[in-house]
């Protein structure tokens, strides 16, 4: 048991380091972007980076969450190699069909996407960069099913620093573009392939065994919708602001959430830890307690650390992006934060779901916040500009939480206040807006700037939602 726990705290360390790293050298690549980039090349980058989410969702299937049911349902080391080689095969042929469709109609896609021709070159690289992944993601997975997680977070991290490194060369002794950034991708990726390549070449097979992959796809498909729905709500904004805006704002927009996404170091190591915690403790008498309680402090450490984003990223901002072009992100930044951290919370708020095994519910909420992101955004762009895709955002995260925590409450009820922490929310959705109001208007007293923590601090304090810190029970 010791030996167990023990490796999975090192796994859990190790990929938490990962995570950390790689979100890290993107950030501090951020500089290097906004100073050889425009904002309308940003948002080329943003847009093209968009469609590639969505067809890595379609490329993918489900046949991740399949794989791993799978592999470890076995103990025949052949056949948990016969699984992987056939999610490899599948994922590749379905990355080469999309390449296809690049070098076909790379040019309407250029016009569609971004308004203009003359960026067909990136669609091209965009469908190889496809079938690259398709390949690495699955050899970098088989090696985490096999425990060699070291393995995993080297290469992961040696392959975002590849890309890091190739684009500011680019940038700044190439005169490169935005087609620095795709090249460097593609670089970093045939780097990797040929360091992955005796793994690959015992992996690769041509023909796919049928009957794995009808049981892999039985159990993957259903994950399809939630995935695809979860793209439109974070991502489509982006093609609306093309159509509404400009690509500037694309470009400026993606710069706020990118910024705003620094509270993922925190979100992301308690989602990796969140659902075996919550599943081992389901037995305990007080369970419903204890589910409480961590509702309640990771609400009061989310909203606090919201804040804290809309104090210091004005400043990171300034610090980190010489060009003026950029200043208008830090209105955003905050709420965007909040935005990810809503994407975020419903993953701990539906335990409920997960318990009783009603999870189905989860995919039917999110498609019909995807309807109503997508309605936000036509009908709030053209109204107001970037500030009309934040508040789709949020309104569509915030529905997904609303809706989520009743069902999940109707099937497993869990003893919390609702009515208290949607007074501490909205006092952090004020006290974000009016520190982003001062750093507008910086004639205003510096010292103004304790009033919002004072609302925040206050709202806490007086709905006692606080005491869940301390309670020692």
């Amino acid at each position: 048991m010791f030996k167990q726990i023990k490796r999975l705290g090192g796994d859990s360390l190790l990929f938490a380091l990962m995570n950390v790293g790689t979100k890290l050298i993107a950030f501090l690549m951020l500089p290097v972007y906004t100073h050889y980039l425009s904002p309308g090349e940003m948002g080329i980058m943003e847009n093209i980076d968009a469609i590639s989410s969505i067809l890595t969702f379609v490329i993918i299937f489900g046949t991740d969450s399949a794989l791993a049911y799978f592999f470890y349902s076995t103990d025949n080391k052949e056949l948990k190699e016969r699984y992987v080689q056939t999610v490899l095969s599948f994922r590749l042929y379905l990355a080469s069909l999309f390449l296809i469709v690049f070098l076909l109609f790379a040019k309407p896609l250029s016009f569609l996407l971004l308004g203009m021709s003359g960026y067909e070159k990136l669609f091209y690289l965009t469908g190889i960069i496809l079938v690259f992944e398709a390949i690495t993601t699955v050899i970098l997975t088989y090696f985490r099913f096999q425990f060699k997680s070291l393995k995993v977070v080297i290469y992961t991290v040696l392959q975002l620093g590849a890309v890091a490194v190739i684009s500011f060369l680019l940038l700044k002794y190439f005169s490169y573009n935005v087609d620095a950034i795709f090249w460097a991708r593609f670089y970093s990726l045939i780097l990797i392939s040929i360091a992955l390549f005796s793994t690959l070449s015992k992996l690769l097979r041509i023909k796919i065994e049928k009957d794995l992959l009808k049981k892999l796809l039985v159990y993957g498909a259903p994950l399809v919708p939630a995935s695809l729905a979860f793209w439109v709500i974070t991502f489509s904004n982006r093609i609306f602001l093309t159509k509404f805006e400009s690509l500037d704002s694309v470009g400026i927009y993606g710069i706020a959430m990118k910024i705003g996404m620094v509270i993922t170091l925190l979100t992301s190591s308690v989602q990796m830890a969140w659902r075996p915690y919550s599943m081992s403790i389901r037995e305990k008498p007080d369970a419903d307690r204890i589910y409480a309680g961590i509702f309640y402090i990771i609400f009061i450490i989310g909203m606090l650390g919201i804040t804290m984003v809309a104090q210091l990223s004005p400043l990171i901002l300034k610090m980190m992006m010489i060009n003026p072009e950029y200043i208008e992100a830090r209105n955003y930044i905050a709420f965007l934060s909040m935005s990810s951290f809503l994407s975020f919370y419903y993953l701990i708020i539906s335990v409920g779901l997960f318990l009783k095994e009603k999870t189905g519910a989860i995919s039917k909420y999110v498609g019909i916040s995807a309807v109503i992101s997508v309605i936000l955004n036509i009908v709030l762009i053209p109204l107001f500009s970037i500030w009309g895709a934040v508040a789709a955002l949020i309104i569509s995260y915030l529905f997904v939480n609303v809706i989520i925590f009743k069902k999940s409450q109707e099937v497993y009820y869990i003893p919390v206040k609702p009515g208290k922490m949607i007074i501490v929310y909205l006092a952090t959705l004020i006290s974000i807006g009016m520190i982003t109001f001062l750093y507008n208007n910086p004639q205003l007293n510096a010292i103004l700037h304790v009033v919002p923590w004072f609302l925040l601090l206050g709202s806490i304090y007086l709905t006692g939602i606080w005491k869940a810190i301390f309670d020692k029970k």
